[in-house]
Parts: structure tokens; C-alpha cells; sequence
């Protein structure tokens, strides 16, 4: 019985998906039943109920993933400690980013790290936020990288730094004229906004909601690409994050707003599952997240 075979078990049994236990383990869904089905021959029972419609383990099968967690914890601890007694940092790290973070602050963090650190493969999935915390969870990604983090008990989160929003316009736009803005300046205004149930969404209603301000929202988007060229075209102005219009910024293709009255920011996190061990690539991963002075 290798170790491989145990870990696939552990994460089709937290994922509850021959799919995402596959895409974890870099296999096919066959090659997933197949192990399984190799595992009951070996065990002499079964692990998996096959009759219901809904994913779940037997007797047996919840025995088997107890026991291979701690397994699969404890031979992950020996693969740690005997790299730091070589003080090697080396391995894969699999992070999941929302789209902003993705494109605009991860990549000064990973040169920064993977400068120090050539040996390690940083592979990067872009996803919707409520996908990030459950990549976490189910042991998906490693590390994951969310604005406006919400606490969760099997989560540990690690608070980077904050992004100012600005207020973003059309060249064209009444408001290009302007230096700075004032957040009253918007009432009534066509506004491009992120899709409802983002983080960003209902931090950006919250405010408007507080100062009394009432938006005309034309049109909804899930990422910031996406509303940038919505605003280039003068379709309304929005709220974003400062650093993810930096390049439009300096090509004059958008007009970048101060807010003047009050100081809105977007705080940045990382994600880790809760008393998960964490390889030395991952540890100095997350000491680059805190430190960097981006």
C-alpha cells in the first residue's frame, strides 16, 4: 500500500469528488476508482457506498481516512523536517487567487520569491472568491490569496497589505477635469459595478449605503478587467483598487480619483487551512506575502 494511495483516499473523502480528488492527485476520475477499488481488494471491504446518490464513506472507509490523515500529516512532517535539515526549499506550492490579486499583486510577490527560491513551482489557479476558501478547505490549494477576507473556523488568515480604492473615469468624463473627488460626487452617477455577492460589491454598497449616496449601477462585472474597459468606453465610472490600474494610469487611458472626504481601502489576505503543516517552500512563501513592501 504506497502513501500516494492513502493521500488520494483522504482527499476524495474531503472532497467528496472523484473529480477534485483526481485534479489534486494529477490522475484521471478512472485512475481514482481504479486505487479505490484496489484499496477495498487489499483491505478486504468496502470503503465507498456505491448506492447512494450522495458521496459517502462506510464504517470502514471513515476508519481508513481517521487514520490516514494522521498518516499523511506525519509523513508530510518528515519530508519538512528533513528538508530543513538540509536547508533545501524546494516542492510545489498550488495557490488559487482571485483575478485582481492574480494580475496585479501576485506577480511582483513571486518574482521576489522565486528569485530567492528557483527550486520551487508556484502553480496558480485563477478563481472566484468563494472557490478560493473552498480550495483551502478541501485541500485543493495550498495557499490562497482573497480581498475583504471572511473568518472561517477551519481557516487560519494571514492579513497582507491594504489597496486603496479610487474612483476610475472616462478621459471624456465631467469628473477627468477634477484632482481628487468627493465620495458625494457619485450620487446619481452611472456606475459600473462589480457583481453582487463579490467582497468588493458589498464592502463598495456598504459605504454608498452609510454616506447616503445612491448610484445608478448600469452594468455588473465579476473582475476588474472587465469593468475597466466597461468605464474606458464611458459607459459610468466605479470604485477599484489603485494598484490594479497602475498601466492605465500611465498610458492616460483612464482618469485615476482621490477620494478627498474619506479613505476607502481594500484589505488583502492569505488563506491557509487551519493546522495544516506546512513545507518550508510554503513557510517562506507566506514570510515573502507578510513582508514584502509592495
Amino acid at each position: 500500500m504506497q502513501i500516494e494511495s492513502i493521500k488520494m483516499f483522504c482527499d476524495l473523502s474531503g472532497t467528496e469528488s472523484f473529480t477534485k480528488a483526481a485534479q489534486i492527485n494529477g490522475i484521471t476520475q478512472s485512475a481514482v476508482s481504479q486505487q479505490i477499488r484496489a484499496m477495498e481488494r487489499h483491505f478486504g471491504c468496502h470503503l465507498v457506498e456505491r448506492s447512494k446518490k450522495k458521496f459517502r464513506l462506510t464504517r470502514e472507509g471513515e476508519m481508513l481516512n481517521q487514520y490516514g490523515l494522521n498518516i499523511i500529516k506525519t509523513y508530510d512532517e518528515l519530508c519538512c523536517k528533513l528538508q530543513d535539515l538540509q536547508s533545501v526549499v524546494s516542492g510545489t506550492i498550488r495557490l488559487a487567487t482571485i483575478y485582481s490579486i492574480g494580475l496585479h499583486d501576485l506577480p511582483s510577490y513571486l518574482r521576489n520569491y522565486l528569485r530567492k527560491y528557483p527550486e520551487v513551482s508556484v502553480q496558480v489557479e485563477y478563481r472566484r472568491a468563494t472557490q478560493v476558501y473552498e480550495d483551502i478547505i478541501s485541500n485543493v490549494a495550498d495557499i490562497g490569496m482573497v480581498a475583504y477576507p471572511t473568518r472561517d473556523p477551519k481557516l487560519d488568515i494571514i492579513q497582507l497589505q491594504r489597496d486603496t480604492m479610487v474612483i476610475i473615469a472616462c478621459p471624456d468624463h465631467p469628473f477627468a477635469k477634477k484632482e481628487s473627488i468627493s465620495i458625494k460626487e457619485l450620487d446619481g452617477q452611472h456606475f459600473i459595478a462589480f457583481e453582487t455577492g463579490t467582497p468588493t460589491r458589498k464592502a463598495v454598497d456598504k459605504v454608498l449605503k452609510e454616506k447616503g449616496i445612491s448610484v445608478d449601477i448600469v452594468m455588473e462585472f465579476d473582475n476588474v478587467e472587465t469593468v475597466k474597459r466597461a468605464v474606458e468606453i464611458n459607459n459610468g465610472v466605479a470604485l477599484v483598487p489603485s494598484r490594479t490600474v497602475s498601466l492605465e494610469l500611465e498610458s492616460h487611458s483612464l482618469s485615476v480619483l482621490p477620494l478627498n472626504d474619506v479613505v476607502l481601502y481594500r484589505p488583502l489576505a492569505a488563506l491557509v487551512k487551519k493546522d495544516k503543516f506546512l513545507s518550508p517552500a510554503m513557510r517562506e512563501f507566506i514570510t515573502e506575502l507578510k513582508n514584502s513592501p509592495h
